[in-house]
Formats: structure tokens, C-alpha cells, sequence
């Protein structure tokens, strides 16, 4: 019995680190994946980097998407979009009271 109890803080400071760290982590893949997923033409998007611009075309070969900017147009991957900022430019605007 003596033994299990000195294992004991350790699995309670792994079960911590899961709860906290990993789990919401892994619950944020799944969203930016599902994000990614639901994209399509005509989309308005920021990237990870800044850059503003419109979904022209899917390239699922290389996993990338073509954006239309006010330089021109530029292929980015998937992953390179950001989530946030992306449905925070989509978003209706907010009812001032």
C-alpha cells in the first residue's frame, strides 16, 4: 500500500497536466480542422501572418487554398488560415445599444 501512495501525486500531477493542458488543446485541433474543412469559395479570410483576403480556388492535391489580395493572388495552405480572426471578420456586427 505503501507503494501506490508515492505514485499517488505523481498520477494526480499527470492528471492535472491532461485536464488543463492537453484536453483543451486537443478539443482546439479538432475545431481548426473542422474550420478548415468547412471553407469555400468566396470566403473572406485572414491568415496567421495578417494577410486580408477572399477564397478564389482549392488546390486539394497540395492541401492549399488560392486567395485573391489586393497584390494579387497568392496560395497559402490550409493550415496557414486563422480561425479566429477569420470568424471575427465574418461576423455580423454587434447592436450598439
Amino acid at each position: 500500500m505503501g507503494d501506490l501512495g508515492s505514485f499517488l501525486p505523481i498520477l494526480a500531477m499527470f492528471a492535472v497536466v491532461y485536464f488543463f493542458m492537453i484536453a483543451p488543446q486537443m478539443k482546439r485541433q479538432k475545431k481548426e480542422k473542422a474550420f478548415a474543412k468547412e471553407l469555400k469559395k468566396g470566403d473572406r479570410i485572414v491568415t496567421k501572418s495578417g494577410m486580408h483576403g477572399k477564397i478564389l480556388d482549392f488546390s486539394d492535391k497540395l492541401g492549399a487554398v488560392v486567395i485573391e489580395t489586393g497584390a494579387g493572388k497568392i496560395t497559402f495552405d490550409r493550415s496557414a488560415i486563422s480561425m479566429e480572426a477569420s470568424q471575427k471578420l465574418n461576423a455580423p456586427p454587434a447592436e450598439k445599444k
